[in-house]
């Protein structure tokens, strides 16, 4: 089937104006530009929305709205953009380790990993404020940023994801790397959007990249990393948080004003 994907408009959405050919620099530099351009959201499952993850769906919200997503629309995405530029791009899911034990988590977390130049990297552009801006290497053959924010560890048969937290290095999620399909990630995406245990239909996570650092958001706690320097502070209501979100995320959503968040008190 052709690919249907608008890749000129994806380009101005991240603004990417440097090569396309498969290589190394492209990878990295395409990575970056996304993460830095396309916030990590769940506001459509508090609204009661489907979350599409067929191209048409991904490339309306994500492309044209500019909007943002969580991971299996991030990571959707950026795999349809890399294969259309010639690379291939192999899907896995993951066990995030972040806030729970592996035992007590599902693999809910899609990333990629793409072989370039005779080395292998983990791709994880829908992580949030836990991933990396660079390809993170899977082996010494890899190529190792000067300032590596992430490293990749052995754990048995595990892989683990090491991302740092609090001036600290955190274990963040674990996968086998076994190879997946995008079936796999429909059935989970409807778990995650729908189930009433699921962390995004009772809590509000979000961040973006802002031009002096990053906003991240759970519930009604804020932290604007600038320069280094955490400013945290609560959000008191919808309105504050429409237009929180109309300031640093690059989108206006009016909804926001009547958005149900059952982990917070007040807003049932």
């Amino acid at each position: 089937m052709e690919n249907p994907l608008d890749l000129g408009a994806y380009f101005d959405r991240i603004r990417w104006r440097g090569p396309t050919a498969p290589t190394y620099a492209t990878l990295a530099g395409l990575l970056d530009a996304h993460v830095a351009r396309i916030p990590f959201e769940n506001f459509d499952v508090l609204l009661g929305r489907p979350v599409r993850l067929d191209l048409e769906g991904l490339q309306a919200k994500l492309v044209h709205a500019k909007r943002g997503g969580y991971c299996f629309e991030h990571a959707s995405l950026f795999a349809a953009v890399l294969e259309a530029v010639g690379f291939t791009p192999v899907r896995h899911a993951a066990r995030v380790i972040v806030f729970r034990p592996r035992t007590e988590v599902a693999r809910d977390h899609m990333f990629l990993s793409v072989a370039v130049e005779g080395a292998r990297y983990v791709v994880d552009p829908g992580f949030g404020p836990f991933g990396s801006r660079l390809p993170v290497p899977l082996d010494e053959a890899g190529i190792q940023p000067a300032h590596a924010t992430h490293r990749m560890a052995r754990d048995g048969t595990d892989w683990v994801l090491h991302a740092p937290r609090d001036g600290a290095q955190m274990a963040a999620w674990v996968s086998a790397m076994d190879v997946e399909n995008p079936i796999d990630f429909e059935v989970t995406n409807h778990y995650i959007a729908t189930h009433p245990a699921s962390l995004f239909t009772n809590w509000i996570i979000a961040s973006a990249v802002t031009p002096d650092g990053r906003m991240n958001l759970m519930n009604r706690d804020f932290t604007h990393l600038r320069d280094g320097t955490a400013t945290k502070g609560d959000v008191p209501d919808r309105l504050a948080l429409r237009t929180l979100i109309a300031e640093h995320f690059g989108f206006d959503l009016p909804e926001l004003e009547t958005i149900r968040v059952p982990a917070i008190p007040g807003w049932g």
